[in-house]
């Protein structure tokens, strides 16, 4: 009996779902194609059902996939339109360099090395020079005879801020010297003493009228000079060299003393010294 009421019960929904379903949708014979699908010719509509709001809006919507194509396509736009401007720039930079007229860039450039190396005028060196305490008169001639024989005097000289006592055909080193080349003749002005066998004179600051003369030979390196710091327990260690520019200064003639005669005194000949020698001997 069981089985059989539960035949019974699917028979019954079975009979009435197909029923309903005849009387909500019409049979595929009853509907016309016709109606619904117009000829392939005629153009197709878009929306079957009336257009919202939404849509009857001129302005179309961007999706994400549209927004980041169309955002990739101006940036390439604007990417391209810059590399075309540089361009533009370029080739006016070179034209204005072939022509012989520097435009902005160039004149950034040269501000820019200008700054980072001064261009002295004759005078900004004369000046400097002089108060380093030398004065450069000209490159040494084969025909120049500078270099004389000792002379019995010395003098005491400031060059920088160092000092140094000299004679003629002497060389020093100092601290190398800026607008000089080798083979320049120099003259050394600040004098602070000059003195020889018979007088000495002593400047306030320097003495007046006295020069000594020099000349170039040589630019060269000091030894080299290890600099080494450190700080215990705080794992620091700092090691440095350091060489100094030298220049090497041959001392020619000081001026501004009387310098004494160099008196010859004759030796006298071995006969002489038998002579003198031999005494008179009285019978």
């Amino acid at each position: 009996m069981a089985n059989r009421s539960r035949y019974l019960l699917k028979a019954l929904t079975r009979q009435a779902t197909t029923f309903l379903f005849r009387n909500t949708h019409p049979s595929l014979q009853s509907l016309s194609f016709s109606s619904h699908f117009p000829n392939p010719s005629t153009s197709l509509p878009i929306f079957t059902k009336p257009l919202s709001a939404f849509a009857q809006c001129s302005n179309s919507r961007h999706f994400s996939s549209d927004k980041t194509s169309n955002h990739s396509n101006k940036v390439e736009d604007r990417s391209d339109q810059e590399e075309e401007d540089e361009d533009e720039e370029d080739f006016e930079d070179e034209e204005d360099y072939e022509s012989g007229e520097e435009g902005e860039g160039y004149d950034d450039e040269n501000a820019s090395v200008s700054s980072r190396k001064k261009v002295y005028t004759e005078e900004e060196k004369e000046a400097e020079a002089l108060d380093i305490g030398y004065k450069v008169v000209g490159p040494l001639h084969n025909d120049d005879r500078v270099f004389k024989p000792y002379e019995p005097v010395f003098a005491v000289v400031q060059i920088g801020s160092h000092q140094f006592k000299v004679s003629n055909r002497d060389s020093i080193f100092t601290e190398r010297l800026k607008f000089c080349e080798v083979n320049d003749k120099l003259i050394l002005n600040k004098v602070l003493l000059v003195g020889s066998d018979s007088q000495t004179i002593v400047g306030r600051p320097t003495v007046p009228g006295a020069a000594v003369h020099a000349v170039v030979e040589e630019h060269a390196l000091d030894a080299k000079v290890i600099i080494f710091k450190k700080k215990r327990r705080k794992n620091y260690r700092r090691t440095r060299g350091h060489r100094q520019e030298l220049t090497k200064l041959r001392i020619t003639n000081i001026e501004g003393i009387e310098k004494p005669q160099n008196v010859v005194v004759e030796k006298p000949s071995k006969a002489a010294k038998g002579e003198q020698n031999k005494v008179p001997v009285t019978a």
